[in-house]
């Protein structure tokens, strides 16, 4: 007589939660993203109800002594009327869209610049120090080249007015060599070439940390069997760095496509100096947006200005995600 054995039943497992042993044993990490989500929060989530101000008439006003917000910025945001898209037609009056043009364009094409000369150079710095040998060299030149991410754009003005000035040392060595005048505040054409010189100098160590840390975690043996079969240093980062760097190349990419219509507002507004001879090529729409709150412009304008950057930075991303995933699924962001 055979016995039937019941077969065993299966609990599908149990979703792990987080407890206190959990959270004691990354409470490490928990500390150090800290920081980071406290200035999210209070910098980029906290005043998203302000959104609103750019479909009202805002106007500044008393609260009554009787009313439960007590805050004139709240109150007013509550109260102020709504005009609809009224605040956005302003930017494309006709007495306006020449200058909304320019300031997008002048966005635009800075931040091309800087995105494809801060990759190439950011990335050859990050293989050079990579290169070196001497690792205690290889530390110095990294910091001597990172250093200036610390140094503020109002010190870096100082130095261009002390160069640059009618009376400053670039016209000063003219003169004596009998040269004519260098007038970079009056000169269209000398900014660009400025904005882009001072942005490689300031961000090109910064940027290269993210791309020397992905390199230093590519095994040696791979460089090694490379150097066997006979590849030169270029094969070897065509065929090795330059892969291990893509995924990453692309993340960030797509992050500063999302940023393009954004700019370095202290950069662009520091070093011309307020000069207004060369506004054309140095007016951003964040120093748009800024030059706007400074007037009697009614806030409602420069709070529409600053909503349609965002909205196109976020559609900038999720369509240069969509064609990334599109062309390698891997390298998307999600």
């Amino acid at each position: 007589m055979s016995l039937k054995v019941a077969p065993s039943v299966q609990f599908p497992p149990k979703k792990k939660r987080w407890g206190k042993d959990t959270i004691y044993s990354n409470l490490s990490y928990l500390l150090m993203v800290l920081p980071g989500v406290i200035w999210l929060f209070l910098f980029s989530y906290l005043p998203m109800p302000g959104i609103i101000m750019a479909f009202k008439n805002y106007k500044l006003s008393r609260p009554p002594q009787d009313y439960f917000i007590q805050n004139k910025f709240v109150y007013s945001l509550i109260t102020s009327p709504w005009v609809g898209l009224d605040n956005f037609e302003y930017l494309t009056l006709p007495t306006n869209i020449d200058n909304t043009i320019m300031y997008v364009r002048n966005t635009i094409l800075y931040n091309l610049v800087f995105m494809v000369v801060g990759l190439v150079l950011s990335v050859a710095l990050a293989v050079m120090i990579f290169e070196l040998t001497n690792r205690l060299l290889a530390k110095v030149y990294h910091s001597i080249f990172f250093l200036p991410f610390f140094i503020s754009w109002i010190v870096v003005a100082y130095v261009v007015y002390a160069l640059g000035s009618s009376a400053g040392i670039i016209n000063n060595l003219s003169g004596s060599m009998g040269l004519g005048p260098v007038e970079i505040y009056k000169e269209k054409s000398y900014w660009p070439f400025i904005f882009v010189i001072a942005n490689i100098w300031k961000y090109t160590g910064n940027g290269s940390i993210i791309y020397l840390a992905v390199i230093t975690g590519i095994g040696r043996e791979l460089y090694e069997a490379a150097a066997v079969d006979g590849a030169g240093k270029w094969k070897q980062f065509t065929n090795i760095t330059l892969p291990h760097l893509m995924p990453v190349i692309v993340l960030l990419q797509i992050l500063a496509v999302g940023r393009i219509l954004g700019s370095d507002f202290d950069m662009f507004y520091t070093l011309p100096n307020g000069a207004a001879l060369v506004k054309d090529v140095t007016y951003t729409l964040d120093v748009f947006v800024y030059s706007m709150l400074r007037s009697a412009t009614p806030l409602g304008y420069p709070a529409a200005a600053a909503f349609l950057q965002s909205v196109f930075g976020f559609i900038l991303i999720l369509v240069t995600n969509f064609f990334v995933r599109r062309t390698r699924p891997e390298l998307a962001l999600f």
